[in-house]
Parts: structure tokens; C-alpha cells; sequence
């Protein structure tokens, strides 16, 4: 894990979620989420910052709850110019660029559906890179004729 240490001076409490269980408690972010937001403690903000499914989930866990919930979208850039477009988002019904207007977002305005359907168009071309490069590996190319 990276900036742990960094994490834990600046946070009033940090949990480690893994799905594995090899590090901190076992199971899904928002298991230990929930059973915050659930508790008397007072929960001023939600910082999510993972994959984009996550953060999905990390702000409809928050959202009955009213609490301010912050997601990066730093995962979805490309260039870091806006001018690829890559990183289009709409955030409260606006087109938003993450490079460019964030990568922080309102994660209560960010529409995760319409966003995660713009990531698996690109599962076909992920699919035959992938294939390729074990193809390589093994001594062939898989995805081209050469």
C-alpha cells in the first residue's frame, strides 16, 4: 500500500479495506462505510479515490446519509489536456473534462452510468492488446497478421 503513513496523519481515523483480507478487514469499502455513517459518529466528509465502480457505490452508500462525498476521477484521464476528450464526464447534468475541471467531483452530481458505459466501449480494443501482448510474450502476436 502507498502513502499509508501519509494518510493516517491526516485523517481522524483510517480503515484498510482489501477484498482479500490481506491487508486491514476483508471485505467491500463501503461494509465499513456503512457501518460509520450508521454509528454516532459525526462524518463530515467522504473522500473516494479507487476504481470507478467503487466510487459509484462509495456515493450511493453516502448519499441517503447526506453526506458530502468527494470522488477522483483521476482514473479516467488521458492526456491531462482536455483536448481528447477521454476524460468527458457529465457532472450535474454539464459535460466536465477530469483533467481539466478536476479530477475532484461532487460524487452525489457525477452520472457513474453513463460513465461506465463509455469505459467498456473500449473492452474490445483492451481485449486484443491484451492478447497481443501475451502473444508476444510467448513468442507470437495473436491479434495481427504479420
Amino acid at each position: 500500500m502507498i502513502y499509508e503513513e501519509e494518510m493516517a496523519a491526516v485523517s481522524d481515523e483510517l480503515i484498510i479495506t482489501t477484498d482479500d483480507g490481506s491487508k486491514g478487514i476483508k471485505a467491500l469499502v463501503t461494509q465499513p462505510l456503512k457501518e460509520l455513517l450508521d454509528s454516532d459518529k459525526t462524518i463530515s466528509l467522504v473522500v473516494a479515490i479507487g476504481p470507478v465502480i467503487m466510487m459509484k457505490f462509495v456515493a450511493e452508500t453516502t448519499r441517503p446519509y447526506g453526506v458530502p462525498t468527494v470522488v477522483s476521477l483521476n482514473p479516467i484521464m488521458v492526456d491531462g489536456t482536455g483536448m481528447c476528450g477521454g476524460c468527458r464526464v457529465s457532472v450535474g447534468q454539464e459535460n466536465k473534462f477530469a483533467c481539466v475541471d478536476g479530477p475532484e467531483f461532487d460524487a452525489h452530481k457525477v452520472d457513474f452510468e453513463s460513465l461506465m458505459a463509455r469505459q467498456r466501449m473500449y473492452k474490445p480494443q483492451e481485449k486484443q492488446h491484451s492478447e497481443h501482448f501475451a502473444g508476444k510474450k510467448e513468442g507470437g502476436c495473436k491479434c495481427h497478421s504479420h
